[in-house]
């Protein structure tokens, strides 16, 4: 299957035509319209810094449900010494940031990258959720939402289960507020264990076709900061 070049034209061919290993397309830019559209399309950019763009839709994909999400009896212990804080969208330059520093494989999250999911941000499709040891960021996500999915992008972790607090409690306030999916993009053995599973592609349009047709939570989403104790 022929890889794609894109040009300036703001169009993506239908995913199923990515070739075996994922990649679907070539070029383009990194406009908020340009990522938005991937989106919406079960797309997504993912490169290194001496690349050309390259946009995704990898078969099979991998998901979490928020009702699905495995928190261990060692994770309840855990959150039981309130060991961490967990906010939304209090900083999300920083975590970015964070997640482009600490990435060993010097992929995805390029200054350009940072730049457009900051725009992203701005205009209330991408959140961060950060969590907090003694009033420093040790760990966190960020990802973009739009209608009831998720569409996760990083994590970073500088002291033991930040990064998982933080997915943990996101999956908590969207299967509070109805989301569908949690994009996780990949396989991973971590993400395994905190739930995730593989499905076709095919499935996967399917949800994110029906999690499209519900209106897109956008803006701030420092409500969630409210009574954050309660959901473990």
């Amino acid at each position: 299957m022929p890889v794609f070049r894109l040009t300036e034209e703001l169009f993506f061919p239908h995913p199923s035509l990515a070739n075996e290993d994922g990649i679907l397309a070539v070029g383009g830019d990194l406009s908020c319209e340009r990522l938005l559209l991937a989106y919406q399309n079960g797309i997504f950019p993912w490169f290194s810094e001496d690349e050309p763009i390259l946009w995704w839709s990898p078969n099979p994909r991998c998901v979490l449900f928020p009702k699905d999400i495995k928190v261990s009896k060692s994770m309840k212990k855990f959150f039981k010494k309130q060991v961490y804080e967990v906010t939304f969208d209090m900083c999300f330059r920083y975590v970015i940031s964070m997640c482009a520093k600490l990435r060993e494989d010097n992929t995805w999250i390029t200054p350009d990258i940072i730049e457009s999911y900051l725009k992203l941000h701005d205009l209330g499709f991408a959140h961060s959720v950060e969590t907090w040891y003694q009033g420093s960021l040790v760990g966190g996500l960020y990802g973009v939402s739009l209608g009831k999915c998720f569409f996760g992008e990083s994590m970073f972790s500088i002291m033991d289960n930040a990064s998982k607090t933080a997915l943990i409690a996101l999956s908590r306030k969207l299967e509070e507020k109805g989301f569908l999916l949690i994009d996780c993009q990949v396989h991973s053995k971590h993400l395994e264990s905190l739930g995730a599973v593989n499905i076709d592609r095919d499935t996967f349009l399917k949800y994110l076709e029906k999690g499209l047709a519900h209106e897109t939570l956008r803006g701030d989403w420092k409500f969630f900061n409210q009574d954050m104790g309660s959901q473990y």
